[in-house]
């Protein structure tokens, strides 16, 4: 059996961590929908500890130097950062609220671009299912904006569950059209 080329590896070693990325979304997505109270709680907490690094990454950019406009920018925004981290650590339950509000717009935006993406595609095998994601993507922003403020208990752990299932879903399938893509290569 001949060696495979450099390229055929590196498509056989890239579709496969893509396939394991999307089973990792899969997987995650269904433990978000079994659980949708600690999966809301676990995404603030997550964002929260990310404003938190972001802060000190302002803070330490401001140790860069430049002018006194750069070092204010940075000091300011490490500030801001860090107000947001500890509010989003310390009222997790406004926090819940606020973030299914911005989760309905950020699915919304997700969702339309997926649909953009299909028509951009053309017809081809797999676009089928950027549309299909993109659909419910739609479907769920809008669900979510006509229960909105009662859906904040299980809307972020819900959706962002139902989102990562089907983008788990759509990935592995895209992933496998890849590999059987090589498969005639490698024969």
């Amino acid at each position: 059996m001949a060696a495979e080329s450099p390229v055929i590896e590196r498509v056989r070693r890239f579709t496969g961590w893509y396939i394991f990325a999307a089973v990792l979304f899969i997987v995650l997505g269904l433990a978000a929908i079994i659980e949708p109270g600690t999966a809301a709680v676990g995404v603030v907490l997550l964002l929260g500890w990310l404003l938190i690094l972001g802060a000190v990454a302002h803070l330490l950019a401001t140790f860069k130097g430049g002018d006194t406009r750069r070092v204010l920018f940075q000091l300011f925004s490490a500030i801001v950062f860090a107000l947001g981290g500890v509010y989003l650590l310390t009222h997790q339950l406004l926090a819940i609220g606020a973030l299914t509000a911005l989760l309905a717009a950020v699915i919304l935006v997700a969702g339309v671009f997926d649909i953009i993406t299909y028509f951009r595609l053309g017809r081809e095998h797999p676009s089928g299912w950027i549309l299909l994601n993109g659909i419910v993507a739609v479907v769920l922003a809008g669900l979510l904006w006509y229960q909105w403020p009662s859906s904040t208990a299980w809307a972020i752990g819900t959706l962002v569950g139902v989102n990562l299932l089907m983008t788990g879903t759509t990935r592995l399938i895209f992933g496998l059209a890849g590999r059987r893509l090589i498969k005639p290569a490698t024969t």
